[in-house]
């Protein structure tokens, strides 16, 4: 088991739960972003299914099981559309970043949706902004041009972080997700990479 959970790791059903409940201290140091493993999975699955009951960050509105994710997963890969654990000095893991295809078509190849979510004790530290600028400058090494984050219009600090970095809206899709009936926008933010 990695050393940034607890060593609590139960299965209910199909979903795996992780204790979170051991403090994580990390100082703003030299990141490292390394390829995701398959044993990673239940990781990245657990930090995705805190930022559910926000309703601020996803349109899931439950938790996600390890299995509904492996397709996904396995559409990532090291040398086009990376999937990286960001980790401290120390090896822990503070959350993961991924390329994602557009749009699923050739021509649209060099365009990418990046996703980036951090452990809930990691966020509000200004991680975010050094992942984002990672990703800005790694990004041409996988013949990426354009940079695309889908960020509900209600989630202002993705929105300010996003455009603090050089992102502008480039669509407003207005109302089409419906969270505990609440209708809520979309907005694509998108960055050009020369």
């Amino acid at each position: 088991m990695r050393k940034n959970f607890d060593k609590k790791h139960q299965l209910y059903g199909k979903t795996d739960i992780f204790d979170f409940s051991s403090k994580i201290t990390c100082k703003m140091s030299q990141l490292t972003f390394r390829d995701a493993r398959q044993e990673d999975l239940p990781f990245i699955v657990a930090i995705y299914n805190t930022t559910i009951a926000s309703r601020m960050v996803t349109a899931d509105t439950n938790p996600v099981s390890v299995e509904s994710r492996q397709k996904w997963f396995d559409e990532h890969s090291p040398s086009k559309r990376p999937l990286w654990l960001v980790e401290d000095e120390n090896n822990t893991i503070l959350g993961w970043v991924s390329f994602q295809s557009f749009y699923g078509r050739p021509a649209y190849d060099a365009t990418v949706e990046i996703s980036i979510y951090l452990d809930e004790r990691q966020r509000g530290r200004g991680l975010g902004k050094q992942i984002l600028q990672y990703c800005i400058d790694k990004a041409p090494a996988f013949g990426v041009h354009s940079l695309l984050g889908f960020i509900f219009a209600h989630n202002v600090p993705s929105i300010t972080l996003f455009e603090k970095m050089g992102f502008q809206e480039w669509a407003n899709l207005p109302n089409i997700a419906t969270l505990d009936g609440v209708e809520r926008s979309l907005k694509i933010l998108g960055k050009r990479i020369s």
